[in-house]
């Protein structure tokens, strides 16, 4: 396994798990859920550790496609600076997802205001997984960049009968 094959093994997850994360964390606001609300920490805790695997194996990936044709290296540089900017979500939600476990282990107060920070957090996340996972998808998808300029279908003269 390459680590473009990586890359796309893990790439998912953090975008996923985000989205998972974030009903499971406003469910456990209005159902007043501690469990659930631990639970949207841990799937925000594993999409942190996963956005990590994710950029360690991006740039593996982009030095095994970036040669191949109809990719070169704009569409890779777009999609790696989105990326980016994901991951910076990612890891400060994990980081506070990791505060308000504990602050939910230690019954303080303030945890329901981390709560409704990392769900705050978590919208830009979702966000910016989707600007990610769709700038991934152009890579090799050419079917669905806006750019493209796809070739008009022409249609076989149908033969007319005359009888």
């Amino acid at each position: 396994m390459n680590e473009a094959h990586l890359h796309l093994v893990v790439n998912h997850f953090p975008i996923v798990g985000v989205i998972f994360g974030f009903l499971l964390l406003v469910g456990s606001l209005v159902f007043r859920n501690k469990t659930l609300q631990n639970t949207a920490y841990f799937l925000f805790i594993i999409s942190a550790v996963t956005t990590l695997v994710s950029m360690q194996t991006g740039e593996g990936a982009e030095e095994i496609v970036e040669e191949m044709p109809e990719i070169g290296h704009d569409i890779i540089h777009e999609h790696e600076e989105i990326a980016e900017k994901m991951a910076l979500v990612m890891y400060a939600l994990g980081g506070l997802s990791l505060a308000g476990w504990y602050m939910n282990t230690k019954e303080n107060a303030k945890a329901k205001w981390v709560a409704l920070l990392a769900t705050l957090v978590s919208i830009a996340g979702m966000i910016l997984g989707s600007l990610t996972g769709t700038s991934g998808g152009e890579i090799r998808h050419t079917e669905i960049r806006e750019a493209t300029t796809q070739s008009p279908v022409t249609q076989e003269p149908t033969e007319s009968h005359e009888e």
